[in-house]
């Protein structure tokens, strides 16, 4: 990468310009934008965001500190708050999402979930973000309080949220899995708030697995019992078919129910499943690696800005949301294309304080010494040794 531009800009070169471009060109963002272009409401937000800035105000003073490095940055001009809200409010979020989507195809390939099997593992899960009813009545959520509902799917192969959904918080669920995307032969957990008889047996016609805990008041019929082995963990392995009147009619196929135990805290599950051949062990650690996506949301929560945001409206919001998930898919280019095994909470604490330094972002990003030309004089004097 070009040592000479600051680090911000290196990272930003992930982001390939041509296709953001035809992006602006099919949203019509660029739509009276009188110079503040969607590249630079882009470049602003993201800098909002990997720096941890708390208002516009912030926003303003801090991108403003470095106007040296506006060209490398592709902006022309200095960013004023009042035309970053007014970008928040009018220009299109749907143009941030068509690009996490398409820097999604940007990631290297090649990592795995760490199973013995080759099938593609997913999680899905959902965070609500609560919001003040007073500043966001369009997502009214309950009689005292607004909330919005960010569901991802995420894949175990280097932990990568590659499907987002953001929704009003008063949405189950059970109503938006069915619009998250998944192909024959993918193994899907959940936990069990997506508990649909319908939507497991579409999973079971299309080849799906899935994985998941039983709902506490669900009747069936035991087929058959299959031995549990060896492995002390696990308490009971049984085949069962649902026998209530509409699990019965919308779900007819045959489950597996599995009892297993925690060993730390020795508090028992019931994991159920479609898929009848594999190992109890190996569903069972399967839904284990479930807690994945729990600690996605704890780190996009804990250090990107998806909780206190730049403007009121659902525009404005969902904008936000998009680019945060934009600046952790350029963390995950990095890492996967470096190598490093550096988490991103690393990478969101150190980050803020050299992103205008200028040295090869990926020598930083791997924790390599600068090269000599970029080390600080001595000013003559002998180094000792």
């Amino acid at each position: 990468m070009n040592k000479t531009n600051t680090l911000l800009g290196q990272l930003l070169e992930l982001v390939p310009r041509s296709r953001f471009h035809r992006l602006v060109k099919d949203y019509n963002t660029e739509k009276g934008a009188k110079g503040f272009t969607s590249w630079s409401h882009f470049v602003s937000m993201l800098f909002a965001q990997l720096s941890g800035q708390h208002g516009l105000r912030s926003i303003e003073d801090g991108i403003n500190q470095q106007v040296s490095s506006f060209y490398h940055l592709g902006i022309s001009r200095n960013v004023k708050r009042s035309t970053i809200a007014y970008a928040n409010e009018n220009r299109d979020a749907a143009l941030y999402e068509s690009l996490f989507y398409e820097l999604l195809d940007h990631v290297p390939t090649g990592q795995r979930h760490g199973f013995r099997f080759k099938n593609p593992l997913y999680s899905i899960d959902a965070t609500t973000i609560d919001l003040c009813l007073n500043l966001f009545p369009w997502a009214d959520f309950r009689e005292t309080k607004s909330g919005i509902k960010l569901s991802v799917k995420l894949d175990h192969r280097g932990k990568i949220p590659c499907f987002a959904i953001i929704s009003n918080a008063r949405e189950h669920e059970s109503q938006e899995v069915e619009k998250i995307p998944l192909q024959s032969g993918d193994i899907v957990t959940f936990d069990r708030g997506y508990n649909n008889y319908k939507y497991f047996a579409n999973l079971c016609n299309d080849s799906i697995y899935f994985i998941t805990r039983l709902k506490e008041n669900a009747s069936y019929t035991v087929v058959n019992t299959n031995e549990i082995g060896s492995n002390e963990n696990i308490l009971s392995d049984e085949v069962i078919l649902l026998d209530g009147f509409y699990a019965q009619k919308d779900c007819p196929f045959y489950l597996r129910k599995l009892v297993s135990r925690d060993p730390k805290t020795g508090k028992e599950i019931e994991i159920l499943t479609n898929h009848l051949i594999w190992a109890a062990s190996t569903i069972c650690a399967v839904y284990k690696d479930r807690w994945q996506i729990e600690l996605f949301f704890k780190a996009i929560k804990q250090n990107l800005k998806v909780k206190r945001f730049y403007g009121t409206s659902k525009n404005a919001v969902y904008t936000q949301i998009w680019i945060a998930l934009i600046a952790y898919l350029l963390f995950c280019i990095l890492k996967f294309s470096t190598g490093s095994k550096r988490t991103f909470t690393s990478f969101s604490s150190v980050f803020p304080t050299v992103l205008y330094q200028r040295r090869s972002l990926y020598d930083w990003f791997t924790d390599s010494s600068p090269p000599w030309n970029l080390r600080p004089e001595s000013f003559g004097q002998l180094e000792l040794l």
